[in-house]
């Protein structure tokens, strides 16, 4: 038995979460989102001015249908294109709409099959780093070095009942806005002053949104391993 420990932030003490509260313009779409990372959580937790809490979980992996999005069968384009189908993102340009149409073509993956999803977390800096790579202000080779930014780790989310009924209340923790809410904001700050770095490091040979689209660049491409 492959028991392992999620944990939840949120406003409120959640004993018997359920996939119908989750919001369908998450990341991944309904439902719901846990880390491994009890200090991650608890950042997760708070909203300026508002203290929340940690949920603990116990889940039993063994049966379930998980796509993990670090696989080797992955890339960083096919999580961008799952964001693009159920994130709302301003894309403030028709060369930004042009390459999140392309993306979702043939990037994109059914994950309706799956009970979870482990894959990145879009906190608000990603966001900024996402918009830069659809308007070809950044490469590939330099998105996939922000999205290690900030430190967020994976996240997973239950998608199926199956997935819920697996799922086993531990415990919960009452989480101080004053201290986590600043940590949160603090580590946003510093993904984004980094991520200034990596824009004035032009990448002249490296692999553009403009030149994916152009050259046809599919998920069997060599150039993107």
């Amino acid at each position: 038995m492959n028991k392992v420990i999620f944990y939840h932030g949120s406003a409120e003490i959640a004993q018997k979460p359920v996939l119908e509260k989750g919001k369908s313009y998450n990341d991944y779409g309904k439902g719901f989102y846990c880390t491994r990372y009890m200090e991650l959580a608890k950042e997760w937790a708070c909203t300026e001015g508002t203290d929340g809490y940690v949920n603990e979980y116990e889940i039993d992996t063994d049966d379930l249908n998980i796509c993990d999005l670090s696989g080797s069968e992955y890339t960083v384009l096919h999580w961008l294109a799952l964001l693009m189908e159920h994130r709302k993102v301003d894309l403030r340009t028709p060369i930004m709409e042009k390459g999140a149409a392309w993306l979702r073509k043939n990037y994109l993956i059914d994950i309706s099959e799956y009970d979870m999803i482990i894959g990145y977390r879009a906190d608000d800096s990603y966001f900024s780093f996402v918009r830069s790579f659809l308007s070809n202000e950044i490469s590939l080779k330099q998105l996939n070095y922000a999205m290690a930014l900030g430190e967020l780790g994976k996240q997973y989310v239950l998608k199926s009942q199956k997935a819920f009924q697996h799922l086993c209340f531990v415990s919960f923790y009452p989480v101080d806005e004053s201290i986590y809410y600043a940590k949160r904001m603090k580590r946003d700050q510093e993904a984004r002053l980094a991520f200034r770095k990596v824009i004035l490091q032009d990448d002249i040979d490296g692999l553009y949104m403009r030149d994916m689209i152009k050259e046809e660049v599919l998920p069997n491409d060599p150039r993107l391993r």
